[in-house]
């Protein structure tokens, strides 16, 4: 047995697919599936059981997924523990980031990181918030970047920034040529929203709630580009994310700010308690601050 047959395991656990497992992992299915048959010889018990068109794991199989977690979460300690012995700021560094701000927030981040800390070698994955967690918590990433929310409260927060939510709406709409609305003329309005799964979708319906405003239970989309495709066509209204609305640009969308108080989400870092590289994570999280607040 060796920490790649445990990091097998966890990934067909979070796929129940050979092959999507195989892929998370970079080897091929064959390979993946061999390690694990050999795997369940050497602990002498069944693991999976396989059918033609799922993975199901037994209990013993179940018992040991968990344990597997805390034995890689224990290594991940241990790199990090001897990654500190060096440079701060250098050596491997995993980071997960939600859809709703990696294609806005990476391109700011990554050229400044990389001009700052030659050497650090950064990855980064795109990851919806409930992967994002399991998988900081697994040890599979170091840190994490969100809104934070009831997700995020095990982990250290370390808070960067507060993100303003504004409001998209097409140049054809009755409100085109409104700079600042108050959130309640929202009441009784349809509002485009994000499929599930983003926890931005969590955010703007309690100010959907809050406002009276309702969802459009018609449409639901998977990213904020599409969001802003469909108000742009004019078919509803939409919160956005002020990093989202600044980047790129549309001819066909106005975004109105609410006034006071404005809503907004509160965007961080987080990395798990004891954590031997905390001071990485603080200064990583420090500097992005401070991008990000160059740019307003």
């Amino acid at each position: 047995m060796n920490i790649r047959d445990l990091e097998y395991l966890i990934a067909l656990a979070d796929f129940k697919h050979f092959r999507k497992a195989a892929d998370a992992c970079n080897v091929s299915q064959p390979t993946l599936s061999g390690q694990i048959r050999k795997l369940e010889d050497e602990l002498g018990t069944i693991l999976l059981e396989r059918t033609s068109r799922k993975v199901l794991f037994t209990q013993a199989g179940l018992m040991l997924v968990e344990q597997a977690k805390v034995i890689l979460r224990e290594v991940k300690v241990l790199k990090e523990m001897a990654s500190n012995q060096g440079r701060e700021m250098s050596g491997p560094l995993h980071i997960g980031i939600i859809p709703t701000l990696g294609p806005y927030l990476s391109p700011i981040i990554l050229p400044h990181f990389k001009s700052l800390f030659p050497e650090l070698e950064l990855y980064i994955y795109e990851l919806q918030t409930s992967t994002l967690v399991e998988q900081l918590e697994s040890g599979q990433l170091d840190c994490g970047i969100l809104a934070f929310d009831k997700d995020s409260q095990p982990f250290i927060e370390v808070p960067m920034f507060h993100e303003k939510m504004l409001l998209a709406v097409s140049n054809e709409h009755e409100w085109a040529n409104e700079e600042i609305i108050p959130l309640s003329k929202l009441r009784d309005k349809e509002m485009l929203m994000l499929d599930n799964g983003h926890c931005l979708r969590t955010q703007t319906m309690d100010y959907c709630f809050s406002s009276g405003a309702t969802e459009n239970t018609h449409f639901k989309a998977s990213s904020l580009e599409t969001l802003r495709n469909m108000v742009a066509a004019n078919v509803g209204i939409a919160f956005i994310p002020e990093l989202a609305a600044h980047s790129g640009s549309s001819n066909d969308l106005t975004y109105l700010h609410f006034s006071e108080p404005e809503p907004y989400r509160a965007v961080g870092l987080i990395y798990r308690p004891g954590s031997p590289l905390r001071l990485r994570y603080e200064r990583l999280a420090k500097e992005i601050k401070q991008l990000v607040e160059q740019r307003k």
